[in-house]
């Protein structure tokens, strides 16, 4: 039981250690906030449970990760130490209770400091008789590493003060970031404006630093000698005196009650914010109160961090804009004043389709709010209506596709016996341009012949520059042409011309696949390859009776043989098929053992794979007599795990007592190296 516990505990702090390591010393933030939190409760909560779990990386013991070795390193004089969080009414009541208790304050009023918590990087400034001496980043806590000169190009931060109420040394803290619409003009590589400040603040050449529109608020200090304020809140206004940005949004509150109802203002209120705000802070505001409560491990008694939901916020639409996709669907995209959710700064939201946006009346100019839950797509959750303008005029969903100029049509589902909610282009094969570069974008997917190098963004800038407009294009490039593209040299078109090379021998169910067919997925394909076998049958596919014959097929239906012969009665796609068969090999597809190595033997993936795509994976499961599920069951006998895998499925595997491995132990059990 003990052993279990532990190796649970043990995983666990793995985890947050390497997911501390990407945030702090990476500048890149490999989870959502609201999972980093949720694993470093679950934490706590084994340790409270468990005395004998013990770890120098816990939460409870450690702060960020260990400082860079590019920098020189220096301790702090007074920890730099973390806030807990609180999520809910419930958190907060039992925050104030436990002050109240410690101090036995028998129900006397409590003052809070409340300020917003800006999404940034930490810093510490020593000054010694008014003047800027050093600079430190967060690093574990305990010391930092030493930024000065990236600090000093920073203009927020004043380089000598000459007040003469300045205390004689004293280490002030704050938070380094960049404001949303620096952002979006910085032609840089970051997810986010945190990640792209920690990135800037991290640099060894200053002269690059200051480059970057760094800006710096400051809200507490940490060593002092000769600071003359008695509360936080009185501390706040001489950092405003002394030429200190401080927020403009801090506010001195007493009672929960009125905690929460500023708490939800402030919330409203992100969408016209500049920076990225993920929670308030409540401080106990007299430092005479916050002295005595001292802290516990590595987080002081007296504040705590009132986290914002990590999966909604508060936006504007700016624009509502149709994208067409590979069969011709119409999705509406909401194009939003950027906001933070969970770490991610989101620009664009589905609207799903002109039901959608009719059922909820969605118009451009609107207040919104905004879910993004997990990988899905960030999603419009409601309209207040209240906030709505004058001048505001309900979306018309255009009649005719904005590509081509087809009509759209909704056409009538006979399984439902209803109109289809989506509005597709009724343009078929290749004539509409939109459509067309999403059938290419489809066409070189994972699932399909995953060309390495030949993403989405090559697809759209080939397309533009007229190097493709058919799938056998890809295979006929001009590589001369290429070398001489911007972002393009000699050895990235000769591994480009490689990788291109190796994908023209494909299996018949990748092929079928690849052609993105209305209503064929991967496992469709599967079943038609095994029924052709090979390509030359599959392509004279022509005469009715060989339609009707697709419907003895356990898994095809009407809807997808109809959508089959509506591929075969357009030309443009009959040319593509006979194109593509003299530049690939198209293999015959191979019926599988019924006695292989994984006979009798369930599996089922979770994360990011490494060098192998889901399919591919699922392919060597067949082909070796094994079979793939959709969800942890009692059925599931190997939970097979990559990057980032699912959290609930690894728990519920335990759960059930299911192996967990991962892909080399999986690549093992098919005698073959990783």
């Amino acid at each position: 039981m003990s052993s279990n516990i532990k190796k649970e505990y043990n995983l666990k702090i793995k985890l947050i250690k390497k997911y501390n390591e990407s945030y702090f010393d990476h500048n890149k933030s490999i989870v959502s906030d609201a999972s980093y939190d949720i694993l470093k409760k679950e934490i706590l909560e084994l340790e409270n449970k468990y005395n004998f779990l013990n770890s120098k990386y816990s939460p409870s013991k450690y702060v960020g990760f260990k400082p860079s070795k590019n920098f020189h390193k220096s301790p702090h004089r007074v920890p730099m130490l973390s806030l807990g969080n609180a999520f809910s009414e419930e958190d907060l009541l039992n925050f104030e209770k436990k002050i109240s208790n410690f101090l036995s304050l028998n129900g006397k009023e409590i003052y809070y400091s409340a300020e917003p918590k800006i999404d940034g990087i930490s810093a510490s400034l020593t000054y010694k008789k008014g003047k800027f001496f050093k600079g430190l980043s967060r690093g574990d806590g305990k010391e930092g590493e030493d930024i000065t000169s990236n600090l000093l190009t920073i203009e927020d931060i004043p380089k000598k003060i000459l007040s003469k109420d300045f205390p004689e040394e004293i280490d002030i803290r704050g938070e380094v970031f960049i404001k949303n619409d620096d952002f979006k003009n910085l032609n840089v590589k970051f997810a986010n404006p945190r990640n792209a400040a920690s990135g800037s603040l991290r640099q060894k050449n200053s002269e690059e630093t200051k480059k970057i529109p760094l800006n710096f608020i400051a809200y507490t200090f940490g060593y002092e000698r000769g600071l003359m304020v008695n509360n936080q809140f009185e501390y706040l206004k001489k950092l405003t005196e002394w030429g200190f940005k401080t927020n403009p949004l801090n506010k001195l509150i007493s009672g929960v009650k009125n905690l929460l109802n500023n708490y939800n203002q402030i919330e409203k209120k992100r969408i016209n914010l500049d920076f990225d705000i993920d929670g308030v802070v409540y401080k106990v505001n007299d430092f005479a109160m916050q002295k005595r409560l001292g802290s516990v491990a590595n987080a002081p008694r007296w504040a705590i961090a009132h986290k914002f939901s990590s999966n909604k916020a508060i936006s504007q639409i700016l624009d509502i804009e149709i994208q067409i996709g590979r069969t011709g669907a119409l999705t509406p995209v909401a194009k939003i004043k950027p906001i933070n959710i969970g770490g991610v700064l989101v620009s664009n939201a589905t609207l799903h389709n002109e039901d959608e946006i009719n059922r909820k009346d969605i118009r451009i100019g609107d207040t919104v709010v905004v879910e993004r839950a997990g990988d899905v797509i960030p999603h419009i959750l409601s309209v207040d209506k209240q906030k709505r303008l004058k001048n505001s005029k309900k979306f018309i969903f255009p009649k005719n596709c904005p590509s081509c100029g087809s009509e759209t049509i909704k056409e009538f589902n006979k399984i439902t016996k209803k109109v289809d909610a989506v509005r597709r282009c009724s343009s078929e094969g290749y004539y509409c341009n939109k459509m067309s570069v999403e059938k290419l974008k489809h066409f070189v997917s994972k699932e399909a012949f995953n060309i390495d190098g030949f993403g989405k963004k090559i697809v759209e800038n080939f397309w533009k520059l007229k190097l493709i407009k058919y799938p056998q294009d890809i295979f006929n490039l001009d590589f001369s042409k290429i070398k001489n593209l911007d972002g393009w040299g000699k050895l990235s078109v000769q591994n480009l011309k490689y990788s291109i090379d190796q994908k023209k021998i494909i299996s018949l169910e990748r092929f079928i696949y690849s052609l993105g067919i209305r209503h064929i997925g991967l496992e469709n394909a599967k079943l038609l390859s095994k029924h052709f076998v090979s390509f030359s049958k599959f392509k004279n596919l022509t005469k009715q009776i060989d339609y009707e014959d697709l419907l003895n097929i356990d898994g095809i239906g009407d809807t997808q043989v109809s959508s089959i012969k509506i591929f075969f009665s357009n030309e443009a796609n009959q040319i593509v098929l006979n194109e593509l068969e003299k530049v690939l090999l198209i293999k015959d597809a191979i019926k599988n053992s019924n006695n292989g190595l994984l006979k009798n033997k369930t599996f089922l993936v979770t994360g990011k794979l490494n060098g192998i795509s889901r399919a591919e994976v699922k392919s060597l499961i067949e082909e070796h007599s094994g079979k793939t599920v959709s969800s942890v069951s009692k059925k599931l006998n190997f939970l097979i795990i990559g990057e980032k895998p699912t959290k609930k499925k690894i728990d519920d595997a335990k759960k059930l007592k299911i192996k967990v491995i991962d892909q080399v132990k999986f690549l093992k059990m098919l005698n073959k190296s990783s």
